[in-house]
This record gives C-alpha cells, sequence and structure tokens, in this order.
C-alpha cells in the first residue's frame, strides 16, 4: 500500500497526460503531490526531508511549465531529482558517521564498512546515470515516449538495480547454518 501511495503523484500524471496532455498531466501531478505531503504530514506529523524537495522541485518546474508552456521544464525536474539523490548519497560518502545506505538498511543488514561505502557508491551512480539517461530520452524521444520511460522504465530500472544489489550482497550475508 505504502508502495503504491508513493506512486500516486505518478500514476495520476500517466492517465492525465493519455486522457488529456502534458500541461494537464503537471497540473495533476502538482496537486497530487501537494496531496501526498499534505497527507503525510497529517497522519504521521513528519514528512521526509526528499519529500519536501520534490514537492519544492515539483512547484517550480510544473508551476513553469504550466506558466510558460514549455513542456522542457517538467522533463527536467527528473533529472534534477535523480541529481540531486546521487550527490546526496555521494556526500555521505564523506561527510556524517555513515552513508546513506548504511543509515536507512544498517538495521536489517550487518555489513563490512567498505561494503556499505561501495553500496552506497553503487547508489550514487544509478541516480546520477538516471538522470544523464532522461536527458537523452529528452532530447531524442517524443513527450509520449518520455511519459512512458518516466512512468515504467525509471521503475523498472530502480527494480532492476535493486535485484541486482542483492545478488552482490549475497556473498556478504551470513550462511543460514552459522
Amino acid at each position: 500500500m505504502k508502495a503504491l501511495f508513493e506512486f500516486f503523484p505518478i500514476i495520476l500524471f500517466f492517465i492525465a497526460f493519455k486522457l488529456y496532455d502534458i500541461y494537464v498531466a503537471t497540473a495533476v501531478v502538482i496537486v497530487a503531490t501537494i496531496v501526498q505531503v499534505a497527507y503525510t504530514w497529517f497522519r504521521f506529523r513528519k514528512v521526509e526531508t526528499m519529500q519536501w524537495i520534490t514537492l519544492g522541485l515539483i512547484l517550480v518546474m510544473g508551476g513553469a511549465t504550466i506558466y510558460f508552456q514549455d513542456e522542457q521544464f517538467i522533463k527536467w525536474k527528473l533529472s534534477v531529482i535523480e541529481w540531486l539523490f546521487g550527490l546526496a548519497f555521494l556526500g555521505s560518502q564523506f561527510f556524517g558517521k555513515k552513508p546513506f545506505v548504511e543509515r536507512m538498511m544498517s538495521a536489517n543488514l550487518t555489513l563490512a564498512p567498505a561494503v556499505w561505502k561501495r553500496l552506497n557508491l553503487m547508489w550514487a551512480l544509478f541516480f546520477i546515470s538516471v538522470g544523464f539517461i532522461n536527458l537523452y530520452v529528452m532530447f531524442n524521444f517524443n513527450t509520449d515516449d518520455w511519459v512512458t520511460f518516466k512512468t515504467f522504465v525509471v521503475p523498472g530500472l530502480m527494480v532492476v538495480f535493486i535485484a541486482l544489489q542483492m545478488l552482490y550482497l549475497y556473498k556478504y550475508l551470513p550462511d543460514a547454518e552459522d
């Protein structure tokens, strides 16, 4: 249910795009993201930093898309958010006591510090790469293809990346017999 809630704005964006156009879809994703953040705030009295950043970016880039009637702003949002994630993960390699991946997963997994750093670096490179792939799709394909890429390919890349990461981590997990 939480995963569906996370994808709620993206799903509504895709539906609105297919039924109307990129500008209506952008307005829909702005409203959906506001609703998502408001719901999170009222339910948990806390909103994650990246949710605030995403909301800010969607308001600015989505607002610019609608105001200037230029779809490039909303298309750039994906790259900007991916690069921010990537830079945050990369920065955590050097600042703070633990890399982001370790902070998120150490309660469920015990790994050597070098493995945590490699894992964190993989995430940083993944996010940065997705940002550049988005640029390629933006400038080489039509808007319909870009919306499909954003809605289905990016989450698919994430699933593949997580599966590959699980294979990588398998050798570091303790044996069931131990």
